[in-house]
């Protein structure tokens, strides 16, 4: 029995990735950071080489030849993603397995490519998507084909070559929320991919509704701190097969201490992301009254969503939302320029509040017809407190006029 069943997500949070701490006589997650391995008798290395080759997981302490292709920090890591993302409430979890890359960027490009390598070139998109995302799906770089669809026309652009259906939810950077049942009921025997960084596994779990890969950039929030960049996707043990092999030829494997890093944030990934979801609820709130401000792209407020996926899909409305500025582009800037407390950078889902001009920045790569409007700005709300976060909002909104 998996020991982990059984408890709530927040400890499952805690202890995923560590239950063998105490058997090792340890308190903390070691790191190993050997490049190397010892290797046993010839015959045995080779074995276990052939298991990597065919994308196996390995047991904890098993000789694994060489880090690009195994690392045991990274693997607890992986568990711990996991552990979360197949997390059933009051049920046994879900067989799934995780697999940690350099970048969310990497993690995105291997499930396109083992797609591709599966003679399945034929890519069908929901945007919104993540500029990265986007632009690696629309240069055709990695031997793609892509179709933009709308959500609820996915089954008549299915054809025999089609390998994947790839969207967001919710999506970046206004926030929609895509029926991920849907979409796999539209897919049929297509596999979709949702990345699911917005919302994080604390508040949605795809592959529960029929998603084939769930990705993320864990550099947001499942670090947390914006001081780790890194990538995970979690899938079943045999899409996991294709591509723990495609990560080695193609050396986008996650670095040890940056996965300690990882597992140390998720550890309190559930308190932070409840409180940074208040802190975006309370600023959304207030910004649907300003004067300067024509629209607030948020979940959680009332009529955005009237499928009711939140409390259904989603437990909450997460921790991201977006507001556009009645005076365009130029208000925009100023707001951004104005700003005394809250960053003005990209990414997100660390503890400190970001802002940042999504059609300048993270979506600047997208095709210009499909860029978000000029006007608007994206917030990744943090952990200080919503009022001292609306008085800097005021006061820039105040210097815009």
């Amino acid at each position: 029995m998996d020991p982990l069943d059984g408890l709530s997500l927040p400890s499952v949070a805690v202890h995923a990735g560590r239950t063998d701490l105490t058997d090792l006589g340890v308190h903390a997650v070691p790191i190993d950071l050997s490049t190397t391995a010892p290797l046993p008798d010839v015959s045995e290395a080779r074995d276990i080489l052939d298991e990597l080759i065919e994308g196996k997981p390995l047991p904890h302490g098993a000789s694994t030849i060489y880090r690009r292709a195994w690392n045991p920090t990274v693997a607890r890591f992986e568990e711990a993603v996991a552990a979360l993302e197949g997390y059933v409430p009051g049920g046994s979890s879900l067989d799934v397995e995780g697999i940690a890359f350099a970048s969310g960027m990497a993690a995105t490009h291997v499930v396109i490519l083992s797609r591709v390598a599966a003679g399945k070139p034929h890519v069908i998109a929901v945007r919104p998507l993540y500029g990265g995302t986007d632009a690696i799906l629309e240069s055709g770089l990695l031997g793609t084909r892509v179709t933009y669809a709308a959500p609820d026309e996915i089954a008549s652009h299915v054809t025999d070559d089609t390998g994947l259906v790839v969207l967001e939810t919710p999506s970046n950077p206004t926030l929609e929320l895509r029926d991920i049942a849907d979409i796999v009921r539209q897919a049929g025997d297509v596999p979709v991919m949702i990345d699911n960084t917005f919302a994080s596994p604390v508040l949605q779990q795809p592959l529960r509704h029929g998603a084939a890969y769930s990705v993320h950039s864990a550099t947001k929030y499942l670090g947390g701190h914006g001081d780790a960049m890194g990538g995970v996707v979690v899938t079943s043990p045999e899409l996991a097969r294709s591509l723990r092999p495609l990560r080695v030829v193609t050396g986008g494997v996650m670095d040890p201490f940056t996965a300690y890093l990882m597992l140390r944030g998720i550890g309190t990934l559930p308190i932070r992301m409840r409180e940074q979801q208040r802190v975006a609820g309370e600023i959304a709130r207030w910004l649907v009254d300003q004067p300067a401000v024509s629209r607030v792209f948020y979940p959680g407020l009332p009529g955005a969503d009237p499928t009711g996926l939140i409390g259904r899909q989603m437990s909450g409305p997460g921790a991201m939302l977006a507001f556009e500025m009645a005076g365009g582009f130029e208000a925009a800037e100023k707001v951004c320029g104005a700003l005394r407390l809250i960053t003005h950078a990209v990414s997100l889902g660390g503890i400190d509040t970001l802002i940042e001009h999504p059609a300048s920045l993270t979506h600047r790569v997208v095709t210009e017809s499909a860029q978000p409007h000029e006007a608007v700005l994206r917030i990744s709300a943090g952990l200080e407190d919503p009022g001292d976060l609306i008085a800097d909002l005021a006061q820039a909104l105040d210097r815009v006029g």
